[in-house]
C-alpha cells in the first residue's frame, strides 16, 4: 500500500473533464525518504518507514539521528509507517515524490480535525435542545435525561454529552486525485481533508477502491 506524508496547503476550485466546478484540497506531498524496510522475515511483516519535512540536525536526538544517518537521509521532523506488499520494490534512502500517485486514483487522507475545544450537545452531537416556551426559560441546549431510574440505576457507557471536541485522528475515504505537479510536490484531491491549513496529513491508496 504506497503512501506519502504531507501538509495541508488549503482549498481551490478547479473544473473537471465534464465543465463540472469542482473543489479541490491541494497537499505538500513529499518529498519523503524510505528511512528503513521492514521484512517478514526480520520483523514479522512488511513495511516502509518513511520521512518527511528537513529539519535543523540540532531538533534531533542522537538516537533519531544515527537512525536516519542508516538510510543516508538527512535530519526528518515526522516519521511514519506505511504496510506495503512483499515483493513491492523499495529501496532504503529512496525518495518518493507526488509523482507516486496519478490522477484518477482513489486515495484515503489522514489529519487531525481542528480543535473545538470543550463544546456543549447541541455543537458537538447535533442535539435539537429543549422546547422554547411552556416556561423552559433554560433548556434550549441542554441535553435533557441521560439516564433511567432503578434500572440500570446508572449512567451507560459511551452517552454522548457535552466535552472535548475535534483535535482527533480522521480519515476520509476514497478521494479521487485530481491533479499531480511533481516540480511542486503537490497533489490535489476532490473534496474536504481533515485538519487545518498547514497540517500534517497522510495519503495512502485507498483500502475499498
Amino acid at each position: 500500500m504506497k503512501g506519502l506524508i504531507g501538509r495541508k496547503l488549503g482549498m481551490t476550485q478547479m473544473y473537471n473533464e465534464k465543465g463540472e466546478l469542482v473543489p479541490v484540497t491541494l497537499v505538500e506531498a513529499g518529498p519523503c525518504y524510505v528511512t528503513q524496510l521492514k521484512t517478514v522475515e526480520a520483523d514479522g511483516y512488511s513495511a516502509i518507514q518513511v520521512g518527511f519535512e528537513q529539519v535543523k540536525a540540532k531538533r534531533l536526538t542522537k538516537g533519531e539521528l544515527g537512525h536516519l544517518r542508516k538510510s543516508s537521509a538527512p535530519a526528518l521532523h515526522y516519521l511514519r509507517e506505511f504496510r506495503v506488499r512483499p515483493d513491492d520494490s523499495y529501496q532504503q534512502g529512496q525518495v518518493l515524490d507526488a509523482g507516486l500517485f496519478s490522477v484518477g486514483e482513489r486515495v484515503d487522507v489522514t489529519g487531525t480535525s481542528k480543535g473545538r475545544g470543550f463544546a456543549g450537545g447541541v455543537k458537538r452531537h447535533g442535539f435539537h435542545g429543549g422546547p422554547k416556551t411552556h416556561g423552559q426559560s433554560d433548556r434550549h441546549r441542554a441535553p435533557g435525561a441521560i439516564g433511567s431510574t432503578t434500572t440500570p440505576g446508572r449512567v451507560l457507557k459511551g452517552m454522548r454529552m457535552a466535552g472535548h471536541m475535534g483535535a482527533e485522528r480522521v480519515t476520509t475515504s476514497g478521494l479521487e486525485v485530481v491533479l499531480v505537479d511533481r516540480e511542486r510536490n503537490v497533489i490535489g484531491v476532490r473534496g474536504s481533508v481533515p485538519g487545518a491549513t498547514n497540517g500534517l496529513v497522510v495519503i495512502k491508496e485507498a483500502r475499498k477502491q
